[in-house]
This record gives structure tokens, sequence and C-alpha cells, in this order.
């Protein structure tokens, strides 16, 4: 018994529940099984690559219902389902078509999953809008992943109760009061979800302290109440590409809970001493209240940083003084993770710039500044010293963990490497033997190609009621404590440390068998928030390439499998495929030991990393797929 998981070529692989080997399984032994679906499989044979099966029942469908445009012809109607590793057709009797008209997006629950001979059918639920329309293909996206937009009323209720209410003397008594202290939020330009402001102290003999302060949301939220009943079961904020799904109403999220300039907030915080040396030397927690000086975006407090004039800098002179000194604490915080041998990747990440009716305009790479480190590294130090503080203490809490790689996600990589004339260790490597592959290719042509092979060599973090370590960031504990206005497990974190306050036997008889289904539930939603979000950038791309018909680009091959080769454009983060068709006359094969495909006449070669150029040739919006010829 496994999970199906659909490859682009249409056949898949069950990963069994037991840890075993994958099985790998034909199109067409699929049955009526799809991608995410629960399913018993018998293995038929074991070649050298592994072991080969058919589905032989599904035990469990990963979903009721899909996302399509509605066909209608000969007084038959049906969808095509959009997502591509679903490859559906579902016929729709024209009893249960509803409103749908032809070429509409459509929500249809699946009534009957038919056998190989019949296909599913099913009837519409929901007519969404045109293809082309604004925001009509993120809401498929968005509804096709089961994610909810609009808050049930109670719990809108709720929320605009406690945002009315607001904030009382009341709730100031027992908490260490932090606003005339000067703390700030560094966030994304267009954030209104700020969950942490920093501060930044100095004392005498050159120690310094760092305040990490996060919103309290615990005191807001109670466990069981309706608001945090509905946070547990959405996990995590979402952020599609033109939108957020938040965890909690944007009473609580975008106002009450944010740390906002100007506005007494309630935050747990994180002190943090360290000596003249940058030593960390002491810790501690506490209730307090803060008023946040200033919002400033990333490119904002890289621009104080770098001395040049900017509203926040002219006005507070202090404010540099202190980033400054923050980004020597990062600094040095970062300096010891790579020493222990804590990864660093520095993959490019796309920037979707949209226009008012969500017509992406531009597509560029997000420059990564020495301002999103200093956050980043003070997040990170913050969250290892409430874990180390939940370990010494004996308090049950939700831990980030991620596990040591396995065998065979190992050999690719290895493979790899050696074709570009980089040793890597086929077994049991540590983290700092994935870093010094990552500064050997630094700066290389191959970088891309590498960075993405480690990533996918690496398990999937995760959240967990045991301690068990993380991998990438060679940290012996960790936990989310950072971001509770957008992940559950920070909120869980935060609620331990608030019993403790204040009677630390009630913090240590939390039940375990609660925290690991919730942890397993919040892995669940983050798997799924990831797969929505890039669906929605990846949509965003696609939409982009279209006006680019017939122009050139240079680019780097990504990828290489049987039916051809993919290419990474080196302008924009855009992947897309040249077909084998279109690498002239020849049959190539695919070397999966040098990562390559050769023409068996010519001995052609086309190799992974190599520099190419390409044309855009086709553009599948429905299918999210660019097509290139080689130039």
């Amino acid at each position: 018994m496994g999970r199906l998981q659909v490859i682009d070529s249409g056949a898949g692989f069950v990963i069994p529940e037991a840890g075993t080997e994958d099985v790998f399984i034909r199109a067409r032994d699929l049955g009526t099984a799809v991608h995410g679906d629960r399913v018993s499989v018998r293995v038929e044979r074991r070649t050298r690559r592994g072991p080969r099966g058919r589905v032989v029942e599904v035990l469990q469908r990963a979903r009721s219902s899909v996302v399509g445009v509605f066909r209608r012809s000969r007084g038959h109607g049906w969808l095509d389902v959009t997502e591509p590793r679903l490859a559906l057709r579902v016929f729709i009797p024209e009893r249960d078509r509803g409103d749908a008209a032809e070429g509409d997006l459509a929500l249809a629950e699946v009534t009957d999953w038919g056998d190989e001979g019949t296909g599913p059918a099913g009837r519409v639920e929901r007519v969404l809008g045109r293809p082309g329309e604004p925001g009509v293909e993120v809401l498929a996206i968005q509804v096709a992943h089961g994610l909810a937009d609009a808050f049930p009323a109670d719990v809108a209720r709720a929320a605009g109760s406690l945002r009315a209410r607001g904030l009382e003397p009341r709730d100031l008594e027992g908490r260490e009061d932090c606003r005339d202290m000067r703390t700030f939020t560094i966030d994304p330009v267009d954030a209104r979800d700020h969950d942490d402001a920093l501060s930044f102290e100095r004392l005498r003999g050159g120690r310094v302290r760092v305040g990490v302060h996060i919103a309290d949301v615990s005191h807001y939220v109670r466990e069981g109440d309706v608001i945090d009943a509905e946070a547990w079961e959405r996990g995590t904020s979402v952020y599609l590409v033109d939108r957020v799904l938040p965890m909690l109403p944007h009473a609580l999220s975008n106002d009450l809970c944010s740390l906002v300039p100007g506005k007494d907030r309630l935050t747990l915080t994180a002190f943090l001493e360290l000596d003249a040396g940058g030593a960390l030397t002491g810790t501690r927690f506490g209730k307090t209240a803060i008023r946040s000086a200033h919002r400033l975006s990333y490119e904002e407090a890289q621009a104080i940083l770098d001395g040049r004039e900017t509203g926040p800098g002219r006005t507070d002179p202090g404010l540099r003084r202190d980033l400054q000194g923050l980004l020597r604490v990062a600094r040095r915080f970062r300096e010891r993770r790579r020493a222990r041998g804590s990864l660093e990747f520095d993959l490019p990440e796309a920037y979707i710039q949209l226009d008012e009716d969500g017509v992406p305009v531009h597509v560029r790479r997000r420059e990564r500044l020495a301002s999103h480190r200093l956050v980043e590294d003070l997040m990170i130090a913050a969250n290892e010293a409430v874990a180390r503080w939940a370990i010494e203490e004996g308090v049950p809490v939700l831990y980030r963990i991620h596990e040591e790689p396995d065998g065979e996600r190992i050999e690719p990589l290895q493979l790899l490497a050696a074709e570009f004339g980089f040793s890597f260790p086929s077994r049991n490597p540590r983290p700092r033997d994935f870093q010094r592959l990552l500064d050997a290719v630094k700066g290389r042509v191959e970088e891309p190609v590498v960075s993405v092979q480690v990533l996918k060599s690496l398990a999937r973090a995760r959240y967990a009621a045991s301690n068990e370590g993380h991998f990438g960031l060679a940290s012996p504990a960790y936990l989310h404590f950072t971001s509770p206005i957008r992940r559950y497990p920070d909120l869980v974190v935060h609620r331990q440390l608030a019993r403790w306050f204040a009677d630390p036997a009630s913090a240590r008889a939390v039940a375990r068998e609660w925290l690991e289904e919730t942890a397993r539930h919040a892995s669940v939603r983050e798997e799924i928030a990831t797969r929505a979000e890039r669906d929605s950038v990846d949509l965003k791309k696609v939409e982009f390439m279209e006006g680019r018909l017939g122009d050139q680009f240079a680019g780097t091959i990504s990828g290489v499998a049987r039916f051809g080769l993919f290419v990474r454009l080196e302008a924009y983060d855009i992947e897309g495929v040249v077909h084998v068709s279109a690498l002239g006359g020849d049959y190539f094969v695919p070397d999966a030991t040098r990562r390559t495909l050769k023409g068996r006449r010519t001995r052609k070669a086309y190799r992974l990393g190599d520099a190419v150029e390409v044309r855009v040739v086709r553009v599948d919006r429905e299918g999210r797929r660019i097509d290139f010829d080689l130039v």
C-alpha cells in the first residue's frame, strides 16, 4: 500500500507506506488510480532499476472534486481536468451540468470513478468563470487544491469582536513593557501580516542583546475556540501569485495581531545576549508588549544599511546603528552555522509582476539582499533557542525536523557531481559534504543544475512531536516559533511557552497524541500550500511566455528525459521542454548515468548543464507547458 505519484510521462511511482522501495507503474497499469490516491499494488517483476507493478485497488481517493474546462458536443458534456498530472476527462450528464457553458472553468464532483473502459463521471458544483478573465485561473488552482477563501460567519464574527475590543489595560498586566524600545519590522514591501519585530541593545563590556519579538497570537486565539478550530484546519496561510489566503481572519492577521508601527501590540520575545566576540552567552524568554517604530521593506532596510537616504533613516538616525549591529550579530550566527555544516542555497526565486488585471508584465529574479539574510539568521537563532528551551525543560512541542537523505536519493547526485568533475561520498554524506559541493559550483554554469539536484536528494522537512534534528541546518534541535500569524505549529509552540510561564507542570502535561496528529496535519497542509503556490506561479510564467512566441533566449539544459530536454532560461526563472522530435533526424537515447541524450547515428550529445539557444514555439496554458526548439 502507498501513495501514487504520477510523473510527466503519465506513468507513476507508488511510495510504500512501509518505507520499502518505490514501485514503478506504467500508465496503462494505473487502472482508475490518479495522482495522490492511496492504492494497493502488486509487484510483477524486479529490474535493475527497481520493482515494477500494477495497481490492483484504489483504497482512498485523494480528491472527490476536480477543476477543468467544460466541453460540450452533440449533446454530450465533459470536463477536461486542468491539473496536468491527472490527465482526466470527466463525463458530465446533461442533467448535471448546471449553469456550465462551453469553455467555462468549473468545479465538478466525481460521482463515479468508473473503470478503465468508461472513465469517471461527475456533476458540476460551481462555475468559476471564463479562462482569461482576471483572477479566474488562479481561483481554479485555489479551488482544485481545496483551499478555502472566505471564513465561516462565526469565525469572522469572533475575530471582529476581538478587534472591536482591542487592547485593554488588563492585557498588559504581567508583561515586560518594551514599548519605549526601538523595535521595527522588516518584511516584503506588500506584506500586511507582520509576525516579527527586532530590537538591538548595547550593554556594558561590548555585550549586546538582540530582541526577537513575535506577535502573541495565543493571547487572542484560545485553544478550542472557533477561530482556533478553523486555523487548525487551514494549518498555514497560502501565498498565491495574486492573493493571500490567510490562516487567521484579516481582523487578526492584518490588524490586531500584526506588529504595525505606532500601535501597542502583545508579543512573546526571545532575548539573545552575546559577548563582544559575538558568542551567544544567554537566552531569556518573556511575555512582552511593544510599539513598533518602523515598518521597513527589505529594500528600505538595505538602503539604510548602505548609507542611502530614506525616510526612516533620516528621521531616526539610531535606526542605522541598530541595523548595523543586528547585521553583525546575524553574520556571526551564520558563520557558526556554516562551521557546523549548515547548508546555504542561493537558488533563484522568480518574482511575477502583475498589472491591475492580474496579467503578468514581467518575470524577474528576486534579488537576495543582506537584509534578507539578517532576518533569516535571527529567526533561525530564535527558533533554535526555543527548541533548546523545550528540550531542557521537558516541554512537549512541535519540532521542525529534517531527516538524513536515503541512499537512493544520493546516487543521482553523486553521478552528476562526478560528471562535472567533483567528488561526493556515496554513503552517509553529512551536511558539510553537500555544502562543499555547493561551494565548488558557486558561480559556474552548472551551479543551478547541481543546486536543484542537491535539493532533490534531500528529504522533505516536516513537523513532528519528537525531536529528530534538522539535517539541512546541521542543528540538533529546531522548531518554528517566529510566524504564529501564518503557521499553526508556531501557535502551538507559543501556547506551550505561555503555559510554562504560568505553570510549568501544565505545559509538560499536553497530550502527545494530539501533538502527533497536529504534526501530521500541519505537514500535509504545508505540502498542499506549497503545490498551490507553485502552480499559481507556473501559470503566470506560462501566461507571460504567450507574448513571446518566436523569441529567442539563452538557456541551460536543466533536465534530460526520454522525451526530450528541459531548458531553463537565463533571462527568467522559466523552464520549458525541447521535444526529442525537434532535435533532428536521429534517434536519441537517454543515458541516466551521464545525464545525457545522445544520438545513435550522429553521436551528438546533449548534457545536463550545457548552454543552449532556444526559440519559443508553443505555449499551452491549460497544460502549463512551454515548448522550445533549439536554435
